[in-house]
């Protein structure tokens, strides 16, 4: 039809010349015959050759589409029905109405005309998902890549076998760069005789190159408490399911040689550029060491991570050389500054509490403005008690701001410090930590995944009992015209007794001298107690929540929840877990509650058996090997609980390991 319209559309213009040639003849004959008709009788041949010619073209090309539609018809229907494509067409209800002959060779002897798609493959099932990331299937052992077009129901596979066999060769492949670090190295060899140093770096050698061997790995010792790893993806595979047992044999085998040495492996994988390997494995390492060694930590070019091990408690392994260091370096930082802020986690604790205290007075100490922020609106019983001692001291309480308050005061050249907390959606407000252009971080947990990157000083101490202790061995090294008043040193006393459980646990010998500076310093111990004193109502609702107790493992580890829509206090989960901790049978704790903030909170405690650190990290939290916490976006008290049991499971599955 198109062709017919075409051809009219060109002849037209034949018969217009025509006409006009017709009308041209006729005027030249009535003035000149002869010529006229001359000129009449050439212009007919004319016309009629060209219209004949055209007239040819026009069959030709009739004839050429026709040729051509027929072929076009004969290539669809072989691509269709002999081309080594994959095709499916699905009914509304995703059941299979039609394959070519290419699935069917797929799987020999079956009909699936009629039946679920589903029954076929179960991936198929994420392939026809609205929000479908998966396009490569298994089917009898080949992979296929799919196209799904959901307006017509339609399935496309492509054979990718062996371009998924040569891309997993070479992802395999890929080059992967270790560093190991030999955890209190110059510490212990200080103590020991060269005989017996030397006896300990040939047996750490020997141990690290076995494994190097075994596993076909590339090692160098380029120090005495460093080794440099070269190996591939392929292996590194293979280390993880081993849950790097390298480990376990440093640590044992040095122990029988009364030198308990850990090992410290950071890894950098997934990209080819050896010096972002060597960049990401450091990164690793670094992260490692701030979780108190005894670790691995693999690090992805995509910024994935991944732990094993840190099944020791950390060895307190920091020296007054780094407090002094750390303190001169933020004296310098303050004294540029010109206001310095410091902000604690939500829901701030006494230790928060009171090492914001605490900076705040280092600030003083350099002459120069500190304000602590802190959200009234979220404050516990004992911190609440705190603010009403506060309140007596006119120039400390002027010096305490709401978020807001400390944004309208920000400047360029203004400090921020972060304490107790290194996760920067846990700070009380972000939009304080946004604005910042200079933060120092203070902090004593472990370092997790999340963290504040644009620090200029970071003094994290895993080994530390509490952010109050680093801030008092740091106060020490300050300027001494102003001393710590009663208040500020009573305040990061309690910080100190409340994360040490009244000196029961975390504690060191750093602690009794942090404590013992404040003491000297007027900090009140009757006033602590007084603080952290609880009232009736407080103590039947935790008794309550131990009356829910259950029991998961193997009998020794205690669930405790609250019931949903009764709020608790982030202090009061805390409590009951170290109460459950202290009762007889009972290794490890986890109470599961409703806080005020919508989340569903859990705590978690352990005497050291069980890693209670790495379990809250999987469910987004974090905290130490033997108290950890976490905050989740649960519906109910029951699915958090839920959600709890299967990572407690999937722990135990994979050998109590990070």
């Amino acid at each position: 039809m198109n062709l017919f319209y075409k051809k009219r559309a060109v002849r037209i213009p034949l018969a217009l010349l025509s006409l006009l040639g017709g009308v041209s003849a006729v005027l030249l004959m009535l003035f000149q015959f002869w010529v006229g008709l001359f000129f009449a009788v050439g212009y007919a041949l004319a016309l009629g050759m060209a219209w004949k010619l055209e007239n040819d073209s026009y069959q030709e090309t009739e004839k050429y589409i026709e040729t051509l539609s027929y072929r076009m018809k004969r290539v669809g229907e072989e691509a269709l029905l002999e081309l080594p494509i994959g095709i499916i067409l699905l009914n509304d209800k995703h059941q299979v109405e039609w394959v070519n002959p290419f699935i069917s060779s797929i799987f020999p002897g079956e009909s699936w005309i009629g039946t679920d798609l589903y029954d076929m493959n179960e991936d198929f099932r994420q392939v026809t998902k609205e929000d479908n990331d998966q396009d490569i299937i298994i089917l009898n052992g080949r992979s296929y890549k799919v196209y799904y077009k959901p307006e017509e129901k339609l399935l496309y596979l492509f054979d990718v076998t062996e371009r998924v066999k040569i891309q997993s060769l070479y992802y395999a492949d890929r080059t992967t760069i270790g560093i190991l670090l030999v955890d209190n190295y110059d510490e212990l060899s200080q103590t020991m005789d060269d005989q017996t140093r030397s006896q300990m770096n040939s047996l750490i050698t020997s141990l690290v190159n076995e494994w190097a061997d075994e596993y076909g790995i590339f090692v160098k010792r380029i120090s005495s408490e460093r080794f440099l790893a070269v190996f591939n993806e392929e292996t590194l595979e293979q280390l993880e399911k081993t849950k790097f047992a390298l480990l376990d044999t440093i640590r044992e085998n040095t122990a029988k040689h009364t030198a308990p040495l850990t090992l410290s492996i950071g890894v950098g994988t997934g990209t080819t550029s050896l010096t972002e390997l060597g960049e990401l494995a450091q990164s690793s390492l670094d992260l490692v060491l701030g979780r108190g060694g005894d670790q691995v930590a693999i690090k992805h070019h995509d910024g994935k991570l991944k732990f094993f091990g840190g099944k020791t408690n950390p060895v307190e392994k920091r020296t007054r050389v780094r407090a002094r260091v750390i303190s001169h370096a933020l004296r310098d930082l303050i004294q540029g500054s010109d206001r310095v802020f410091v902000m604690g986690h939500k829901m701030p604790d006494m230790d928060a509490i009171g090492a914001s205290i605490g900076v705040r007075k280092m600030a003083r100490m350099n002459g120069v403005e500190g304000y602590v922020v802190v959200n009234f609106n979220e404050l516990d019983a004992s911190v609440n008690r705190l603010m009403d001692e506060v309140q007596k001291d006119e120039e400390l309480y002027n010096h305490m701001l709401m978020p807001d308050e400390a944004l309208e005061l920000m400047t360029d050249r203004s400090l921020v410090v972060i304490a107790d907390t290194h996760k920067p959606s846990m700070v009380i407000d972000e939009r304080v930590l946004d604005k910042a252009q200079k933060v120092v971080l203070i902090d004593h947990h472990r370092r997790g995944e999340e963290f504040i990157n644009n620090t200029v000083l970071v003094y994290m101490e895993p080994y530390a009992s509490s952010t109050a202790e680093l801030v008092t061995e740091l106060l020490e090294y300050q300027p001494k015209n102003e001393k710590l008043t009663m208040l500020e040193s009573t305040a990061m006393l309690a910080g100190i007794v409340v994360d040490t459980k009244s000196f029961t646990l975390r504690t060191g010998a750093r602690t009794f001298e942090a404590a013992s500076y404040l003491r000297t310093n007027g900090a009140d111990t009757v006033m602590v107690q007084r603080l952290l004193k609880e009232d009736i109502e407080t103590y039947i609702e935790r008794s309550k929540l131990i009356e829910t107790v259950e029991f998961a493992g193997d009998g020794e580890i205690a669930i405790a929840k609250g019931n949903s829509g009764v709020i608790h206090s982030s202090v009061l989960i805390a409590q009951t877990a170290d109460i459950l901790l202290t009762m007889q049978g009972i290794s490890a704790s986890f109470v599961v509650a409703q806080r005020n903030d919508g989340k569903v909170g859990i705590s978690a405690r352990s005497l050291g058996e069980l890693n209670v650190q790495v379990i809250m990290e999987d469910l987004g939290g974090g905290g130490h090997l033997t108290n950890a916490a976490c905050q989740l976006q649960a519906a109910s008290v029951e699915e958090a609980v839920d959600m709890l049991r299967n990572t407690l499971n999937q722990y135990v599955e994979r050998g109590n390991e990070g």
